[in-house]
């Protein structure tokens, strides 16, 4: 088994098609939904008046549903009716069909892998004008469903491992993975995507969470089968990722640094703590092919002891690691940046083909690499050392010579890996045809250690890295957002192609998710927001 997934794992990266049958085809007409629904469960409708912009507020002295409202919708809600027309590929004169199909989708303010949207946010709440308990967050009808009341400071302390004081936070975040949701579409590469889509939506979360004065801690590790069990979740469908407390307290009030457990605590006995719940659930889809693999991973990834957790306090991800060698390009120093978060998310854009070629100055690229990389510091249960990183090919930038590079957050500065216009190289390297890089001046890569944290995390660690690949990504594409820049990410490409472009066999590194970034040409679509 250890063997099957080691296998699994290395081709989610480097062969995925050994995995996909010969004859897999995506049933659109049986799609699920993109988001959860559940039936006959009491459920809480939040306020729908939404604040239409969101800059940094004052701590309040207690948090509301009012709050919680806002802060869902602006992390996870729908946000956006789109409409788009778009040519089909009718060449015959005599045919019945328009050459012209629209596209409709419903958007969220944060990217999901092909607008599926694997993740579901599930809260346990303390707050005024609400019961005390655990809620899902209903996305399509902004509401909670309450799924359980009371009060479980103590049970998720233990599934925490006791290195949390959930009795001085007013809630926590706990985020899951649906494995059809995807699964439809992708089948097991969607497990890939289900980590980098986790780690997008952390990363919207965080940035939320700053704006409302919120403090955030995210546990990578945690009890899984306990904290499913509270959720009333079926592990053989929906599995969680991560658990985030927030509090309007300080970190050192709530995070217990340092300290051993008073207890050792198991997924068994905590279980046995709660009764079973379960809720009948609609997901549209009449079929739904069982993913094994995905069951098997995510049991493999599973910790069932408090005294297997690696570490025990939180600690902040903001030791870089400076980089050696001559001639690296220095940034000039920038501010961060002041924008809407709002703004910025809703004006997110996939250009696709519709990426122009357009100059774009070193003080927008050093501002779009110092806000990711400050912004990306964020508190969490790992070692502190950075994890993942940034790579990237400029062309056309003033200031900076053509080439590839790696970012040194430490010093602002790029390290040369290889010079000259790499565009060929890069377009090569797509395994579809899907972006013209020769219009795009920066092509950012985040890259991590190859054998994917296996080594010190189990099969644990390539979800982490997936997550915090996508929490970084998340990061680069406000800042472009809020600078003007269209982002396309995407994962088809030649992982080989590019780790050969950079050198970065001999680092023991490897691409995870390439992102073209630059001034675009929007199509013309019909826009409406949901809330307001």
């Amino acid at each position: 088994m250890s063997q099957n997934l080691e296998q699994f794992v290395r081709h989610l990266h480097h062969e995925i098609d050994e995995y996909r049958p010969v004859d897999w085809e995506v049933d659109w007409a049986d799609a699920p939904l993109p988001y959860k629904l559940y039936r006959g469960v009491p459920a809480v409708k939040l306020p729908s008046e939404i604040p239409l912009t969101l800059t940094e507020r004052a701590v309040e002295d207690e948090v509301d549903v009012t709050a919680i409202s806002h802060f869902l919708w602006y992390v996870f809600g729908l946000a956006q009716v789109s409409q788009m027309a778009y040519e089909t590929d009718t060449d015959d004169a005599s045919s019945e069909e328009s050459p012209v199909a629209v596209m409709q989708s419903i958007r969220r303010l944060v990217p999901s892998g092909g607008g599926l949207y694997p993740s579901e946010l599930y809260m346990y709440l303390k707050v005024k004008g609400l019961a005390e308990g655990i809620y899902h967050y209903d996305a399509a009808h902004h509401r909670l469903v309450v799924l359980r009341e009371g009060n479980f400071d103590a049970y998720l302390e233990k599934a925490l491992g006791q290195r949390c004081s959930i009795s001085e936070c007013f809630g926590a975040v706990l985020v899951t993975t649906v494995y059809w949701k995807n699964f439809f579409k992708y089948h097991y590469f969607g497990y890939r995507l289900q980590g980098l889509d986790t780690g997008v939506l952390m990363g919207q979360l965080l940035e939320v969470a700053k704006r409302f004065g919120f403090k955030a801690g995210v546990y990578f590790e945690f009890l899984d089968q306990a904290v499913n069990h509270l959720l009333g979740v079926s592990e053989q469908e929906e599995s969680a990722f991560a658990v985030i407390p927030l509090s309007i307290k300080s970190v050192d009030e709530w995070v217990l640094k340092g300290a051993e457990p008073k207890e050792r605590c198991t997924c068994a006995q905590l279980c046995r703590e709660l009764p079973n719940v379960r809720y009948e659930q609609y997901i549209r889809s009449r079929k739904v092919i069982e993913s094994p693999m995905l069951v098997r991973i995510n049991e493999a990834s599973a910790l069932k002891d408090s005294a297997a957790f690696r570490w025990r306090g939180l600690k902040e991800a903001d030791k870089r690691r400076a980089l050696k060698g001559q001639g690296v390009v220095q940034l000039p120093q920038v501010e961060r940046l002041a924008y809407d978060l709002l703004e910025a998310s809703r004006r997110r854009y996939s250009p696709g083909m519709d990426f122009i070629a357009r100059k774009v100055t070193v003080a927008q690229a050093a501002s779009l690499l110092n806000e990711a990389a400050a912004s990306f510091a964020y508190t969490n249960d790992l070692d502190g050392e950075e994890r993942v990183t940034v790579y990237g090919c400029f062309y056309g930038v003033d200031g900076i010579p053509d080439g590839a590079y790696r970012y040194d957050a430490s010093q602002h500065g790029l390290h040369p890996v290889r010079p000259g216009d790499q565009r060929g190289w890069l377009q090569s390297g797509m395994s579809l045809d899907n972006v013209n890089l020769y219009q795009v001046p920066l092509c950012l890569h985040v890259v991590g250690p190859k054998d994917h944290l296996i080594g010190a995390l189990g099969y644990r660690g390539y979800r982490i890295q997936q997550m915090e690949a996508g929490m970084l990504v998340q990061r680069l594409i406000l800042a472009a957002c809020a600078l003007g820049f269209g982002v396309h990410p995407l994962l088809g490409y030649e992982v080989s192609t590019i780790d050969a472009l950079y050198s970065l066999e001999a680092e023991g590194m490897t691409a995870l998710i390439q992102l073209p970034i630059g001034p675009y040409r929007p199509r013309p679509r019909f826009e409406g927001g949901l809330h307001g």
